[in-house]
């Protein structure tokens, strides 16, 4: 009985250590603006050789946390967390179209992409103004990746492409439609094709009237213009790049055509984890009720790989 009593203490004991030895991290809301709000992770030893991490969230309404309604899944707020506990400070804010929904100013047809990028250069700015950290690294999720490798100026110390596509909008959307639904693959191809060239139009399948909806197509407009192989190629600071192998949303191909258009990049492929950093050992079906899981954590191999290529900025 006293061995048993011992070999619980022990254990507890072990586990209570083991705790204690994890960093601890504060967290502070900052306004950039009054359209661009976010949450700053803050190591509790921070100092003035802390690197800071302005992490960018993917397409549409997602949040500083990586959620959207009826899509709740906090990947970009664990990723903060783990990247905190690691001593790095990571700033993630709400996109603009967050502070136009809540104050019930949303006009999605004066919505721009570029106005994005400008967006992302203005917290750099402001964090850069405040002399608070030693290094700014921008990493971007999804279309926060191409929107990040836009705004890396000379005032950024490194890129992360975090499941960013490595082939313009358009060659993706048709990819993925013609997955799902293929008899609207040649329709989707040609609204594009329109869309590249500048012309909005009227779509009048109702099957692509959300996709192509009037109101939206300045922004896409604006996106189409955008190639992340050829802004890749114009980074000459540390990229790294990231992708899972169970991501249904953009594929390892992406990442490869990344690290294939700026080599001196470093490419990471982390098996069985989909676009959200959640590990998948299932089907599809899995990997779908993870987007709405909110309590499942991100993979630690992400954090890990981030942190490794961190300490070679």
């Amino acid at each position: 009985m006293i061995k048993k009593i011992l070999a619980f203490s022990f254990a507890l004991f072990s586990a209570i250590a083991a705790f204690s030895q994890e960093s601890k991290f504060t967290t502070e809301e900052i306004a950039v603006s009054t359209m661009l709000n976010g949450t700053l992770y803050k190591p509790e030893k921070a100092s003035k050789k802390t690197d800071l991490i302005i992490l960018i969230a993917g397409s549409g309404p997602t949040d500083r946390d990586g959620n959207q309604p009826g899509a709740s899944s906090n990947s970009l707020k664990f990723l903060a967390e783990g990247l905190a506990k690691k001593e790095y400070a990571v700033y993630s804010f709400d996109k603009r179209v967050i502070a136009e929904i809540k104050s019930g100013n949303l006009d999605e047809s004066k919505s721009n992409f570029d106005i994005q990028i400008q967006d992302v250069k203005d917290i750099v700015s402001y964090f850069k103004a405040k002399k608070q950290f030693r290094k700014i690294i921008i990493a971007g999720h999804s279309e926060g990746s191409l929107i990040g490798m836009n705004a890396a100026t000379a005032n950024t110390d490194a890129f992360i492409s975090l499941a960013g596509a490595g082939r313009p909008i358009d060659e993706v959307l048709v990819e993925q439609i013609g997955k799902r639904a293929p008899m609207l693959k040649e329709e989707t191809a040609k609204s594009l094709e329109l869309l590249k060239k500048g012309e909005t139009f009227e779509s009048k399948n109702p099957m692509l009237a959300g996709l192509f909806r009037k109101s939206v197509q300045p922004y896409m407009i604006s996106w189409l213009k955008h190639n992340p192989q050829e802004e890749i190629k114009k980074l000459a600071i540390p990229i790294l790049i990231i992708n899972g192998t169970k991501d249904i949303q953009v594929s390892v191909q992406d990442a490869e055509l990344l690290h294939k258009a700026n080599p001196k990049s470093e490419l990471v492929l982390i098996e069985n984890m989909n676009h959200i950093f959640k590990e998948i050992k299932g089907d599809e079906t899995e990997n779908m009720q993870s987007y709405t899981n909110p309590d499942l954590p991100v993979m630690p191999e992400l954090i890990e790989k981030i942190t490794i290529f961190l300490k070679k900025v």
